[in-house]
């Protein structure tokens, strides 16, 4: 088995680590012939979720983490707000520039606009459960 190695990744302020896995040799372009140990290798990160690089003990409320999700998706629209100004008044700011800071503001109004539906969704059909 060859080990694998993926980028840290980052989303809304909490960044993952860099997670390990393992590959057969075969999935990798080298020739291998299968063995009983390599199609019952374990599950890529052991099936557990990487643990987030420089946690607490205690976890954040998910109110905080709302609140903190919100503020960067704020963040981000006024980047894409200052840059379409720069674009606009010819301050040095290049068409992608302000098309990738417009872009990038956009996904983040949509992905907490769905972030939002689904936690309504998932209050609607608690509060419609009887006891």
């Amino acid at each position: 088995m060859v080990p694998v190695t993926q980028a840290a990744v980052s989303l809304f302020g909490a960044s993952l680590g860099p997670a390990t896995a393992t590959a057969s040799p075969a999935l990798l372009g080298g020739s291998s012939d299968l063995s009983a140990a390599a199609v019952n290798a374990p599950i890529p990160f052991g099936g557990q979720i990487p643990a987030v690089v420089g946690a607490t003990d205690a976890p954040a409320p998910f109110a905080d983490l709302l609140t903190e999700a919100v503020g960067e998706v704020q963040h981000l629209e006024v980047q894409a707000k200052s840059a379409i100004e720069g674009l606009i008044s010819g301050r040095g700011v290049d068409v992608h520039e302000a098309m990738i800071a417009a872009q990038k503001a956009g996904m983040g109004f949509e992905l907490m606009l769905s972030v939002r539906n689904k936690a309504l969704a998932a209050y609607q059909q608690v509060m419609g459960m009887q006891f």
